[in-house]
Order: structure tokens, then C-alpha cells, then sequence
């Protein structure tokens, strides 16, 4: 009898064991209903990056994301004294500024084993330029003519330049490299089948999409800057704020956006999170659409201008200055020229009543339904505007939505919510504001403007080209089409058993500047 015992307690502590095993087995590929995980990163995004991912035409913030994991770009231009190198060795340019030479590392491998070379670079550029469809092309053009590439040899590039622009070190920049051999001979690259199972150079490859639910990577063992330290990155879609912060809670997620910033101060109590806030040189803006008749005037708008109290409605979404403050221009603070000394229409009564004497209107402002920020941008705005005898109707939109609405002439909306990263040197923003430039949603139009970004954008000395960049400063403030609201930080929610994270790099967009330096403690 004590022999069956024994022998019964013997297979009960096997089984003990053994289930204890598999449980721990089950942790280390990711366990997704609490804690920390040391082989899985779960990342929650707000919107669906899709199945669709290319180098052409992605351009919103969850598929750039999708794209930094599993590509690579030569380098990323944050600022001479802010320059990362990646697929580049190194960038240099002539002393003209018309050639700038791209010598390449001889160490890396796409993820099917096959080498990077400067044909893969020359293919890249190559299919951006002849690409209309794509939201780089523009980049690529210099007073009307197209970059030239020429290659060296496998590991040097020249790009010539058919005129200066001063913006080139930074233009060339952040720009994913395709692999030829998988792209080469296809008619449309941009709606490739292809694009549905990436191949890329970056820390992680594409392993898995769900539909509404996930975008799955596993780890390149053969990442040129190191093999990742993390297994598996899981981008999981979660577009319901509340199921969001529920999930990041219970530790479904490893990370999230704080969308609403209220949320921060019961999210630093929890002992299970970690937050990082920190700026992406985003300015947020009120536009006018310059196709409706209702905002033509220069003085209606300078009134509404002053009318909007740009404080009261940074506290209401920001809560503090600790993570936004008023922005002056429409340059963030971190842009070469910047400059302050601009007309900032300070809230004041008396210049919009002076403006508007005893005119009353109905306007029509557009923003981002699902965006908490921008509900309460739109909230006070109503608010102000009502105070002075504007009525103004909120139309809130489905993201793409209103960012396809503004592609196009309309009189849907009279004024519209929307927020840029556009980086650093200011010959950037000419897109957004001279004549019938491609990101120009404002249909805004001053030709002295045009001629002085094109004045900067070939000045090489720094002198002139901070006083040209203050001019265009004052115009756009002056015109008041454009009415420049806060330059917010982004704050993050992570796992507070993350680690790697300043290593990573907290970036604009991206939000990491390199997932392979993550781990957990």
C-alpha cells in the first residue's frame, strides 16, 4: 500500500511539474493575459496598418511604423548633430551641394539571405521617381527635374542634384531600400501582391496579418546592427480608446499611446506601467478651406484668430505645459529658422470685435472623430466662437476620411483640426503652403510666399536663408489661413519591465528608432 501511494505521489509531482513546464513554456512565447513577457512585444495601435505595406505609397503612422520594423533606410536626418546611420555608412556632400555620395555597409542581408547592394538603393529611388502615386515623389524632384543616381560601385552611391536645395541632406533621408529581386520586372509595385509578405533588411520580418485584429514580426537573427533581443512584435489593433486602456491594464499589452490625457495620472499609480513622454516636433493647427466663400476675407479670419483662446484649449487636452505649449509658427520649435517674432494673435476680445464688427456666420469645422484631442480642440473652438456670435457646426470624421476629403476641392467643411511631422529644415513645408503644393489641403495662395521658399531652398548662406525663412514666417501668420494651436509631446504607457527603451530611441512616428535594442528585465 505505501508502495502505491509513493508511487501515486511520484506521478502526481511528475504531472505537477511538467503542466508547471508547459506554463512556463507558454510565458516565454507571450502571455497575453497579464505581466511581463520576456519573448514577446505586444504594441496596441490604433488603427489597422494593413496588408498593403510598401515603401510608395504608405504614409500613415501605423504602416511607417510596420515598415521601420521590417526595412531599413540609409540613414535617418534628425539634424546635423543628429544624424543615424543605418543601411549608410555615411552621407557627404560636396562642397557645391549637388553631389552627395552614400557609402554603404558590406554586411547586410535581406531576409532571404540574399546581399544588399547599391542596386537595391539605385531600384529604390529609381521607383519613387518614376511613381507619381507616391507621397515621396514629390521629395525627389528639384526645380522640376528628378534626382540622379549613379552607382560607384556595389557599396557607393552618388545622388546629383540637376539644382541646390539646401533640404537635400534631410530629403534623402528616412526613405526605406525595396529589394530589386523581389520588385524588379513588376508593373505596379504600389499594389504588388508581393507587398502582402514583406522582405525586408530591418530588425524583424513579416511573419502574420489578421484582418482588423494584428500585424505579427519575428526577429532577424541576421539584423546587421545585432540580432533583437525579443523573439516576437505584435502590433495589435485596438481603435476603441476605453478596450485600449483596459487591455494596457490588465497587461494584454506591452505599450500604448495615451490618447487621452486625462488618463496619465491614474496610469502612473499603476506599479505594473512605465511612462515616457517626449516630443515628435508635431505642431497641431485650425486650417481654413479656401474653397468656401465664407473664409475668404483676411480680416475674418485674423478675427477668428483672435477669437480662439489657444491656452484654455491646451489645457483642456493637454492638462498642462508640462506637455504642451502654444506654438507661434508653423515650425516646431526644433526647425533651423525658427522664430517667435511673428503676429501670435494672443486671445483678445477687443482686436476680433474691431475685425468683426457685426458680422455673423455659420461655419462648418472638420476633425478626427475618434482623435480626444481634437474633440476637445473642436469643443472649445465651438465655445469661443460662439462667445463672439460665430456660429460653428462640429463635423467629426473617420480619419482617412477626412484626410481623402482634403485631397480634394470641397465645400463640405469650412475649416478643418489636423496636425504635421514634417522635420527640419523648413524648405520642407513648402508642400503645405505654396501654390498648389501636394499637402497644400488649404488651397492657400501668396505668390510672394512661393518665391521666397524658392529663394531658400537654393541660399546656401545661413544668414540669408534665416532672414528669407523669418519672412515666410511672418506672411503665413499674417494671412492667417493657417492658425498654428500647440506643439504637443506624445506619452507612452510601456510594461515597466521593458528596458532598452532610451537605447531603442523614443522618434517622431516611428516611436522607436530601433526595436532590436528592446528586452525585458
Amino acid at each position: 500500500m505505501k508502495k502505491y501511494l509513493f508511487a501515486l505521489l511520484s506521478i502526481m509531482l511528475f504531472m505537477t511539474l511538467a503542466l508547471a513546464g508547459c506554463g512556463n513554456d507558454k510565458n516565454k512565447e507571450g502571455n497575453q493575459s497579464g505581466g511581463s513577457t520576456r519573448d514577446i512585444f505586444i504594441y496596441g495601435i490604433a488603427a489597422d496598418p494593413g496588408s498593403n505595406i510598401n515603401v510608395l505609397t504608405t504614409s500613415d503612422r501605423f504602416g511607417l511604423m510596420s515598415l521601420k520594423a521590417m526595412f531599413s533606410p540609409l540613414y535617418m536626418y534628425r539634424g546635423d548633430d543628429n544624424i543615424e546611420y543605418f543601411l549608410a555608412e555615411s552621407m557627404t556632400p560636396s562642397e557645391d551641394f549637388l553631389t552627395y555620395t552614400a557609402k554603404l555597409r558590406e554586411d547586410v542581408k535581406w531576409h532571404d539571405g540574399k546581399p544588399f547592394t547599391a542596386d537595391d538603393v539605385l531600384f529604390t529611388y529609381e521607383a519613387i521617381i518614376n511613381e507619381p502615386a507616391s507621397w515621396l515623389n514629390s521629395q525627389m524632384m528639384f526645380d522640376g527635374k528628378p534626382v540622379e543616381l549613379k552607382k560607384i560601385n556595389d557599396y557607393e552611391v552618388e545622388f546629383v542634384l540637376p539644382s541646390v536645395s539646401m533640404s537635400a541632406m534631410e530629403v534623402l533621408s528616412k526613405i526605406f531600400i525595396m529589394p530589386k529581386h523581389i520588385y524588379e520586372g513588376e508593373e505596379d509595385i504600389a499594389n504588388s501582391p508581393k507587398n502582402a509578405t514583406p522582405i525586408g533588411t530591418g530588425p524583424y520580418k513579416f511573419k502574420e496579418y489578421k484582418t482588423g485584429e494584428s500585424l505579427t514580426f519575428e526577429k532577424n537573427e541576421d539584423y546587421f546592427l545585432g540580432e533583437p533581443n525579443i523573439s516576437t512584435i505584435v502590433y495589435r489593433v485596438l481603435q476603441d480608446p476605453s478596450a485600449a486602456k483596459l487591455a494596457l491594464k490588465a497587461g494584454e499589452v506591452d505599450a500604448l499611446v495615451v490618447s487621452d490625457y486625462t488618463d496619465i495620472a491614474e496610469l502612473e499609480k499603476e506599479k505594473n506601467l512605465q511612462l515616457k513622454s517626449y516630443t515628435e516636433d508635431r505642431v497641431g493647427y485650425l486650417a481654413f478651406n479656401l474653397t468656401s466663400s465664407k473664409v475668404q476675407d483676411k480680416e475674418f479670419r485674423q478675427a477668428l484668430a483672435y477669437a480662439i483662446n489657444r491656452e484654455d484649449i491646451n489645457i483642456a487636452c493637454y492638462l498642462s505645459d508640462e506637455y504642451s505649449s502654444v506654438a507661434p509658427s508653423f515650425l516646431p520649435k526644433a526647425a533651423n529658422f525658427y522664430t517667435e517674432d511673428v503676429n501670435q494673435f494672443k486671445f483678445d476680445s477687443g482686436k476680433e470685435k474691431a475685425l468683426l464688427g457685426d458680422k455673423k456666420e455659420t461655419l462648418k469645422l472638420a476633425y478626427t472623430g475618434n482623435d480626444i484631442p481634437q474633440q476637445k480642440q473642436a469643443q472649445v473652438i465651438q465655445q469661443n466662437l460662439k462667445d463672439v456670435g460665430i456660429t460653428v457646426e462640429l463635423v467629426g470624421m473617420d480619419g482617412p476620411a477626412l484626410s481623402q476629403k482634403l485631397k480634394t476641392g470641397h465645400t463640405e467643411f469650412d475649416m478643418y483640426l489636423n496636425g504635421y511631422i514634417m522635420g527640419i529644415d523648413p524648405d520642407l513645408y513648402g508642400t503645405l503652403f505654396m501654390s498648389g503644393g501636394p499637402n497644400n489641403y488649404m488651397n492657400y495662395s501668396n505668390s510672394k510666399l512661393d518665391e521666397l521658399f524658392v529663394q531658400g531652398r537654393v541660399e546656401t548662406d545661413l544668414k540669408k536663408r534665416q532672414e528669407i525663412y523669418e519672412e515666410v514666417q511672418e506672411i503665413i501668420a499674417d494671412d492667417a489661413a493657417f492658425i498654428p494651436l500647440v506643439e504637443n509631446k506624445r506619452v507612452v504607457a510601456f510594461n515597466s519591465k521593458l528596458a532598452g527603451i532610451e537605447e531603442a530611441g523614443l522618434v517622431p512616428v516611428y516611436t522607436f528608432d530601433d526595436l532590436s535594442k528592446l528586452y525585458y528585465e
